[in-house]
């Protein structure tokens, strides 16, 4: 019997390591790798809901794309409820930071529509209520398939469980803005399988979301990227010298490290459709480093691939740590070896003074970085904050061979194009 590899012509490959050596690399605060500080006093896109992780309608290159001259994003999306009295305190005030962390459990995805890439327009829901399958519609990709405005939505379909799904609608423009049409059967693609990925009965905490399909520039074959978890009951991995990489002495003590999973996933397209997947082995592990590698994506740049993927200070390994940011990798094949960015892996990460202020950050192909604001402090002391819900100021970057450079910021929420498809 052929191999997933041999049936589809992927490389066999095993998949990469984030190292613990890696990670004790990382520094906070360093100029090149650091996003500016956020004002306290930023602007709001919209007062009468939360938006959090973006999505910019692409293409399967990866090339941030504009229709009949209107940009289009997706977001997360979840009412503010100012009038709630469960988000009321003792003394009858908006609770807004009680509010703002019970957003991920009625999170529906959104769009907004724009002339000037930025200054976005409220478009509203992409499918009705009742057509996802689960209560929460969580963080995917937009693909424009073609010039008849047709759309694949890839996203990832929550409680009960966590499935890979995609639903396909269509973009429609006039003189005035952008309509959603259609998006009204949800297909189930895959989920997690419990022998390369960590399901829920192995372990209460898995991650198994944020599908991102790709054109691989290379072989021209489709395949996705997502979050996981490695395979296996939850304890039960081991973090070995390859693991742990070279690291100094006094640093060999890995703790309760073993508890941290994370893995980058990828699956190849048995169809051109992308209807039909196969799992392959992760591209990347970070077992002892970190518990989490959400939205992971690509950039290609120079005949390399360019792995980004998301992470949090509080999902490191004992022994470990770093910003909330956007971290990477860089190999010169799509199945690897990928070394860490900068050495450490840190390619965005939030000052130490505002360590909330932004996450879930998105690199374009044209260095742009956009992320949302999470929280920002407003007094000395860091005990009083704004909770932002909002876009953040994007941040351009440099990527030049192993390294990055923070080079430029530019308004809220500035998410240009990079090419504009006219509508037949």
């Amino acid at each position: 019997m052929k191999t997933t590899t041999e049936k589809f012509g992927a490389t066999p490959h095993q998949p990469s390591l984030w190292t613990r050596a890696d990670a004790l690399k990382v520094r906070a605060d360093d100029p090149t790798t650091t996003q500016p500080l956020v004002s306290a006093d930023f602007p709001v896109l919209n007062n009468d809901v939360f938006i959090w992780d973006t999505m910019p309608l692409r293409d399967l290159d990866g090339n941030v794309t504009s229709v009949d001259g209107w940009s289009v994003i997706f977001t997360l999306t979840a009412d503010r409820h100012p009038n709630d009295p469960q988000y009321l305190d003792e003394d009858g005030n908006y609770d807004i930071l009680r509010d703002w962390n019970d957003r991920h459990g009625r999170a529906k995805m959104y769009y907004w529509f724009s002339r000037t890439g930025k200054n976005w327009e409220f478009g509203g829901r992409v499918m009705a209520e009742g057509v996802s399958p689960t209560a929460r519609e969580w963080a995917g990709t937009p693909i424009l398939l073609n010039d008849r405005g047709e759309v694949d939505l890839y996203y990832t379909a929550v409680t009960p469980g966590a499935t890979i799904v995609k639903v396909r609608g269509r973009v429609v423009t006039t003189e005035h803005g952008v309509s959603m049409v259609g998006f009204e059967k949800v297909k189930p693609l895959f989920e997690a399988d419990g022998n390369l990925y960590q399901t829920e009965a192995q372990n209460a905490f898995w991650g198994f979301r944020d599908p991102w399909p790709f054109r691989d520039p290379k072989d021209g074959k489709l395949y996705m990227l997502f979050e996981g978890n490695v395979a296996g009951e939850r304890g039960s991995h081991k973090v070995g010298e390859a693991e742990i990489g070279d690291v100094p002495p006094g640093y060999e003590d890995v703790g309760n490290s073993r508890f941290q999973t994370a893995c980058v996933g990828i699956a190849v397209a048995r169809d051109a459709d992308g209807d039909d997947w196969e799992m392959l082995p992760p591209l990347l592990t970070a077992v002892g480093v970190n518990d989490q590698t959400e939205r992971p994506h690509f950039v290609f740049q120079d005949g390399k691939y360019y792995l980004f993927t998301i992470s949090h200070t509080f999902t490191y390994a004992d022994g470990v740590t770093g910003p909330d940011g956007v971290y990477g990798f860089v190999a010169d094949s799509l199945f690897g070896p990928y070394v860490p960015l900068n050495g450490s892996g840190l390619v965005l990460g939030n000052p130490s003074s505002q360590p909330f202020q932004t996450y879930s950050h998105y690199v374009m192909p044209n260095g742009l970085v956009t992320s949302f604001i999470d929280s920002v402090p407003t007094d000395e002391t860091g005990t009083q904050i704004r909770v932002g819900g909002t876009e953040a100021p994007t941040v351009g970057m440099k990527i030049k061979g192993q390294q990055t450079f923070v080079v430029a910021e530019y308004d809220y929420g500035y998410i240009p194009p990079m090419l504009d498809v006219t509508l037949k």
